[in-house]
């Protein structure tokens, strides 16, 4: 994968004719065509997308697009000798157990970066919740793992979800905080005893709604199991189809949570990275 910073105003194809000058203007367009070009993270295959100051295009080698299309549930916003980051869809496993037979992420994408080298391999940086979809993290080398696990604190400065909740929010904004503990059962809950669990702090900014349900744009301060899940319920309003924690309803058949934001400081050049996906078209439409 080739990767591009846009520094001055221009469409798509004029770009990609002036950087791969050595292809026919055919050869420009077939790659459009095929679906290798990404802006942002977004398969883009409009020859006129105009391209802004400070955007990333990513370009797929025949080979790397053989390869992509084969992942399932997995779209690749970026990818270097040090990070895969990618867009996960709810139902699928960020890593199963041994025993499990689910062709979660973590597989996927050991089998991608194998196909190039057989001693390449893919380390879990973090997770979300099978049924949560959004930005993810992998590391492929153990140094950047590392660096990003021991510092993750410092190193990840915004963690943002979209939220669909149960029922009106009638709070433009608030912020939740409380101690969570995990009981036998494997359920996360809120208690007030410092001492029985892990500090949680959840902001949230409510962007739109109807008498039925709301949408939350949710910062995460601190990154607990199931953190936003239960402050959701907590507040009386759980996650759209979160029937563990309390939703009665489940119209759009999964999880009303997605990871739209994550920024960090890249392992090896420090810099200080952000991707972002678009939360799922039905959760704007279950508001509207």
């Amino acid at each position: 994968m080739s990767s591009y910073t846009i520094e001055e105003p221009i469409q798509l194809l004029p770009f990609l004719i002036k950087t791969l000058n050595n292809k026919s203007r055919n050869a420009v367009k077939s790659i459009l065509t095929r679906g290798q070009v990404s802006v942002d993270g977004h398969t883009i295959t409009q020859h006129n997308h105009p391209l802004l100051p400070g955007q990333t295009v990513n370009i797929l080698s025949n080979e790397a697009a053989i390869h992509l299309s084969k992942l399932e549930g997995i779209t690749i916003l970026h990818e270097d000798e040090d990070l895969i980051i990618i867009n996960k869809e709810a139902g699928l496993l960020s890593m199963a157990t041994s025993r499990s037979k689910d062709w979660d992420a973590y597989r996927q994408l050991t089998d991608y970066v194998k196909k190039y080298n057989r001693n390449n391999r893919i380390y879990i940086v973090h997770r979300l919740d099978r049924d949560t979809s959004g930005v993810m993290v992998y590391a492929k080398t153990e140094a950047a793992k590392n660096k990003l696990q021991d510092h993750w604190q410092d190193r990840v400065t915004k963690r943002m979800y979209t939220a669909v909740v149960e029922g009106n929010v009638t709070k433009t904004e608030g912020t939740i905080s409380s101690w969570l503990k995990e009981n036998k059962a494997m359920k996360v809950y809120s208690t007030s005893d410092q001492k029985e669990g892990k500090h949680a702090v959840t902001h949230y900014t409510k962007v739109g709604g109807n008498a039925s349900y709301s949408l939350l744009e949710v910062e995460l301060e601190t990154g607990r199991k199931n953190q936003i899940r239960v402050h959701m319920q907590d507040i009386g309003h759980p996650v759209v189809g979160d029937k563990k924690y309390g939703a009665t309803k489940n119209p759009i058949r999964r999880l009303g949570l997605h990871a739209t934001t994550l920024s960090l400081y890249h392992p090896t050049t420090d810099q200080l990275v952000q991707y972002t996906v678009r939360p799922p078209e039905n959760f704007i439409k279950l508001i509207q």
